[in-house]
């Protein structure tokens, strides 16, 4: 039964509701489980393994509940903010939708946090922007004369006297200085609170450093500065040579042993064109003009004349050094980077694994050619300018412990074309076309092949990716790197289900990753050879964490992996969440998991809020996933990290009211209907109210929801977790 058809059955309309009346069995209470757990779990609003009920019991606690605008927490714990959308940093603001975070100690009181800034949620960005920021920007102007021109404009076709141009201009700016990534200084207070101090280290780099300033451009790295450089192109020049203009798009990151954070720039196509030639080369700005209709804000790229080759990179930074200028490494790939985790061994090769989170994404593994010394030393960042770049490519499970095996095929000139066939998907009764360099190499971008006869064909056209990128040296490795996704398509590497995290078990030196959905879009499908659900689903929208072994550094170097934990409800052979994203490790070996499930998806209203998991690795509870924060109304819940001593969590709660945006009265809600089902396999329906749109932090309706950064403690002080 989907929810119309509950909400028929119950006698309530799917709506909002200015004036209901709230249900009197409203479940609003967090308290301890009733069982021995790592601490006070929160309820979710379905039954979960690790909610300590028995079957009567959860059909009781969850027939009505009502969904909160907060961030709710176990008992004994609190959440004291950081720092918001708009404060002051440096020589601009912290950003917008703030998204992985980097915690570095200076001394015992003292720290660094590293903090991305993704994307403009265009509504709640817009009611919040006179508050936050000041001023006031040409919203309702530029809408009225988008609209009329079709809703999107090329800058570049709009004459200089044109009033729309500058306010184009002025929109797209504002915007863009609340992108990038931003550096501040933290001070522990006595009694154990972090909290925000100016000083010398303050730093933001935005979507525009460098556009008026040439001594702000960020560095490029490896051979896609040499594609940056040649004055002979199939495509766009924005004239800039190797320097780039800022950094947007930033979703995930990493640390490195050496102290400097790897910021992941993702969805750069949203911004500026992703498809690029053969020699590397962009496409003019004008294929992702500049659209803004009060709901999205894209093309923020066009109208400063940005080239889409230079963005979609892992950035370095050295939050000590913010005269130090950031830099893009070309050798780790150009793709929708979301996931980074790095493996420095003394006497071994440095290692960096990343994903692209896009549906058919893939997994990769970057190996220096150089060994590490010490991996704390600093000059290992030279470590990133000369290695390889390889791909994941997935073999099947064995039927007995679903463990199964693969290889990293190296993303080179000499590597053959054998892309996956059609027919691969068919065998599971799924259609998806192949998506491959243009065949015609004088066009940028992809061309979809569905048919095994015309992947056959192309093979024959093209044997090796020297046959579809031009170029010497370089100038050509750097073209495959650029174009690194669709490269590995033509490669053969496994498309996977959106890759959106990578991290090293300290323990083990595995890899876990975080494969938020397995599903298909016109981008790409997951392969569902490897990726199926509970009962073989060849489409599983609710994710899983991977355990990945590598077994050398060797080129074309195998490894073993399994799924180790899969999402969705109970009943349908899931832990209780849906779409795993942000991961990190304590120093007792527990996961913790931040959730990424789409706010516009009825389908996955099941699960309610985003929120934050720990999965026990070892110990009585191994295996088991414990709920321990959900995040405010249509909010994300991202980047958790932890401070030296692991007794404070700090979270980024991004895009709060992202759907509605600013709630205006307590009584803004609706009612949902679920069918649940208890531990028993009994069925049973669930009424829920879910408030509409978000007024965190400030709690005040009415008022804009601003995302920031907490920091999360016991009250009684102590680590998080015991032992």
């Amino acid at each position: 039964m989907n929810r119309r058809d509950l909400l028929s059955l119950l006698g309530i309309g799917a709506c909002s509701f200015a004036h209901a009346a709230l249900p009197s069995a409203a479940a609003k209470t967090v308290g301890a489980a009733t069982r021995e757990t790592p601490f006070p779990v929160v309820p979710t609003p379905l039954p979960v393994a690790t909610d300590g009920l028995d079957a009567d019991s959860q059909q009781r606690r969850y027939a009505r509940i009502e969904l909160e605008d907060r961030l709710v927490l176990p008992d004994g714990f609190r959440a004291d903010v950081v720092a918001v959308w708009g404060d002051p940093v440096a020589e601009g603001r912290f950003g917008f939708n703030n998204d992985h975070l980097s915690f570095l100690a200076l001394a015992a009181d003292r720290a660094l946090l590293t903090v991305n800034f993704e994307y403009i949620s265009a509504r709640a960005w817009r009611e919040g922007y006179a508050e936050a920021v000041g001023g006031t920007l040409p919203f309702e102007g530029v809408i009225e004369a988008l609209a009329a021109r079709g809703g999107r404009v090329d800058a570049a076709s709009l004459p200089a006297g044109d009033p729309l141009l500058e306010n184009m201009r002025q929109l797209a700016e504002a915007a863009m200085a609340d992108l990038g990534l931003g550096v501040i200084e933290l001070e522990r207070q006595p009694g154990g609170p972090w909290r925000r101090r100016t000083g010398r280290f303050d730093r933001r780099i935005t979507g525009l450093s460098g556009w008026r300033d040439p001594a702000q451009r960020l560095r490029s790295s490896g051979p896609a500065a040499a594609v940056f450089r040649r004055r002979e192109r199939l495509g766009y020049d924005d004239g800039l040579g190797d320097a780039i203009i800022g950094s947007f798009a930033n979703c995930a990151g990493g640390e490195t042993p050496w102290g400097t954070v790897l910021s992941a720039e993702e969805n750069l196509q949203s911004q500026v064109p992703e498809a690029v030639h053969a020699d590397g080369s962009s496409v003019s700005p004008a294929e992702r003009p500049f659209a803004y209709d009060g709901q999205r804000l894209d093309g923020l790229g066009n109208p400063f004349g940005l080239a889409g080759n230079k963005y979609g990179w892992m950035v370095e930074i050295d939050p000590r050094r913010p005269e130090q200028a950031a830099v893009k490494h070309s050798w780790l790939g150009r793709f929708r980077h979301e996931a980074v985790a790095v493996k420095a061994v003394a006497g071994q090769p440095l290692i960096v694994y990343s994903g692209c989170d896009r549906h058919g994404g893939h997994l990769y593994r970057y190996v220096s050619d150089a060994t590490i010394r010490d991996p704390a030393d600093p000059a290992n960042s030279a470590l990133f300018t000369a290695g390889r770049l390889e791909v994941a490519r997935f073999d099947p499970p064995l039927p007995a412990g679903g463990e199964g095996r693969g290889r990293w095929l190296p993303l080179e000139p000499s590597s053959p074309v054998a892309p996956l066939p059609p027919s691969h998907f068919t065998r599971f009764g799924l259609e998806q076309a192949i998506l491959l360099p243009h065949s015609d190499r004088l066009r940028p971008g992809a061309e979809a092949f569905s048919s095994d006869a015309a992947v056959a064909d192309y093979r024959r056209r093209f044997q090796t990716l020297a046959d579809l990128y031009p170029g010497q040296g370089e100038e050509r490795m750097g073209a495959i790197l650029i174009d690194a996704h669709l490269a590995a398509c033509a490669i053969g590497a496994t498309p996977a289900a959106r890759p959106e995290d990578t991290v090293i078990d300290p323990a083990s030196g595995d890899l876990l990753i975080a494969f938020t959905a397995g599903g298909g879009s016109g981008d790409g499908r997951a392969d569902p050879a490897i990726f199926r659900g509970p009962q073989g689903q060849p489409t599983w929208p609710y994710g899983w964490i991977m355990r990945l072994a590598d077994e050398d550094a060797a080129p074309a170097g195998g490894f073993r992996w399994r799924l180790v934990a899969t999402g969705g409800a109970p009943w349908q052979g899931g832990l209780g969440f849906a779409n795993p994203d942000n991961l990190s490790i304590d120093r007792l070996g527990n996961i913790w998991m931040v959730t990424d499930r789409s706010t516009k998806s009825v389908d996955l209203d099941l699960f309610g809020n985003n929120s934050c998991w720990v999965l026990p690795s070892r110990g009585p509870h191994a295996g088991e996933a414990f709920c321990f924060a959900t995040g405010p109304m249509e909010s994300e819940l991202t980047g958790p990290c932890f401070d030296s001593g692991e007794a404070t969590l700090f979270l980024a709660v991004q895009h709060p009211g992202e759907d509605h945006g600013a709630r205006p009265s307590a009584e803004a809600r609706e009612a949902q209907a679920h069918r649940l089902v208890d531990r028993s396999g009994r069925p049973f329906e669930q009424l829920r109210w879910v408030p509409q749109g978000s007024n965190w932090p400030s709690g005040v309706p009415g008022r804009a929801p601003r995302p920031g950064v907490v920091a999360i403690r016991r009250l009684a002080g102590g680590p998080l977790l015991e032992s």
